[in-house]
């Protein structure tokens, strides 16, 4: 479900890099693989922020895991809390099917991405969940970008060879 808060803004100003925010409850899994792939393929046109309203001390194993499956590095990353001002900051929220409610504020781009929770799963488990956000995360780019989102071809087969 896509909601905009008045205004329709995208894609995003043509002045500055988009800012999208990804948000889940722990901040340890869904969040975090979603900032993954934002940063490996968005190729430092967005801004990629991600937090949780009750953050884990660490995250997920298994998403980090999956994550280096497809050659993308998320072991330095730290859940962080939800913060009125990271939603202050951001073009674009996501929150990840996990009843996060977020500050609505008037010209952003709020989404909540129905997926399953990786939180004691196998890897067979979370691979699916990964590629799910991997797919919502092209789609995003495409439509936050303004060029479409593309980009090369290796960025996007990131792990498959």
């Amino acid at each position: 479900m896509i909601i905009y808060a008045l205004n329709m803004v995208t894609p995003v100003s043509i002045n500055k890099n988009p800012t999208v925010l990804f948000v889940c409850v722990h901040n340890a899994g869904r969040s975090q693989m979603a900032a993954g792939y934002l940063k490996a393929f968005g190729g430092g046109r967005v801004e990629v922020l991600s937090a949780g309203s009750e953050p884990k001390d660490q995250i997920n194993p298994v998403a980090v895991a999956a994550m280096a499956e497809e050659g993308i590095d998320i072991s330095d990353n730290a859940p962080k809390i939800l913060t009125t001002e990271a939603v202050k900051e951001s073009d674009v929220v996501i929150t990840m099917g996990c009843g996060d409610t977020c500050p609505i504020f008037p010209g952003k781009r709020y989404e909540d991405w129905e997926l399953d929770d990786p939180a004691g799963q196998d890897i067979e488990s979370v691979r699916p969940i990964r590629d799910d956000i991997k797919a919502r995360i092209q789609q995003l780019l495409s439509e936050i970008l303004p060029d479409g989102g593309a980009t090369s071809s290796s960025e996007l087969h990131v792990g498959q060879g």
